[in-house]
């Protein structure tokens, strides 16, 4: 039996990718990677939004994390960040594909833009990024470790929410399948893919969805908890520290789950 249980938990010197990188849970990732000593590339729609987080998470972690903005709803964006990456690594160790979008209306009024906007970001560009990005995963998965991919989902791809975001809701119900798809066929190339279904995070996400227009500082956050168990909301470790665990030694005998980061949320459904 082997029991080297040393460095069980290192992502040293792993590249990583992080989609919608520059807020929210994207941030929290990456900079949880950063502090573990991966090299890190982030990614988002704005560029010097993307570009001012990448500064700052270099600069406080003391590690290496460059942006690459993209659009992942268009193919065209797709492409544009496989083929920036490509230019810079020649192989990929972890891909979370994070960026997502939401949109609310009433059933009535529910337009079709909020349908393939939220579809084509959080369904189409997870799939279509992580095709491109195959032969720099396969290229990692040639070494010691197997590349991993995380696809964020949501609990409300578990439970139904109470917000009238049905796109949103309906579409990460299809990352957690398609991540089982993932799983089921390229395992065998020690490409490993699992999801992650987080609860309430202080997210600009959630806080337009409660009504506070996006801030996340100063929200009376406890309000939005009292029927979860935890009576509290995500912080970065809990988030980071599940992220680094599957793309670990750790983690590696863990492939195609959907795992609920989410203080009880589900459970208590």
């Amino acid at each position: 039996m082997d029991t080297n249980f040393n460095d069980l938990f290192s992502i040293k010197g792993k590249v990583a990718l992080v989609t919608g990188g520059s807020r929210g849970i994207g941030e929290m990732i990456a900079a949880g990677f950063l502090a573990h000593g991966a090299k890190v590339y982030i990614s988002s729609r704005k560029a010097e939004v993307c570009e001012a987080t990448a500064r700052r998470l270099a600069e406080t972690s003391g590690g290496s994390c460059t942006a690459l903005p993209a659009d992942l709803s268009t193919m065209a964006g797709v492409e544009q960040l496989a083929a920036a990456l490509a230019e810079r690594e020649p192989q990929l160790d972890i891909l979370v594909n994070n960026a997502g979008a939401a949109w609310g209306a009433p059933i009535e009024q529910f337009p079709e833009v909020g349908w393939d906007k939220v579809m084509d970001t959080n369904v189409k560009g997870v799939f279509f990024l992580t095709q491109k990005l195959l032969p720099l995963l396969r290229r990692a998965a040639a070494g010691p470790s197997p590349a991993r991919v995380i696809n964020i989902g949501s609990i409300d791809g578990l439970k139904s929410a109470s917000f009238n975001s049905f796109s949103y809701g309906a579409s990460k119900a299809a990352v957690h399948h398609l991540t089982r798809f993932l799983a089921a066929q390229l395992t065998h190339e020690r490409i490993l893919f699992n999801a992650i279904a987080p609860g309430p995070y202080p997210t600009w996400m959630l806080s337009t969805g409660v009504g506070h227009g996006g801030q996340t500082e100063g929200v009376d956050w406890a309000s939005v908890t009292q029927r979860n168990p935890s009576r509290r909301v995500g912080k970065p470790q809990d988030i980071a520290g599940l992220a680094i665990f599957l793309s670990s030694r750790a983690g590696e005998y863990v492939v195609g789950q959907t795992i609920a980061s989410d203080g009880g949320a589900v459970a208590a459904s």
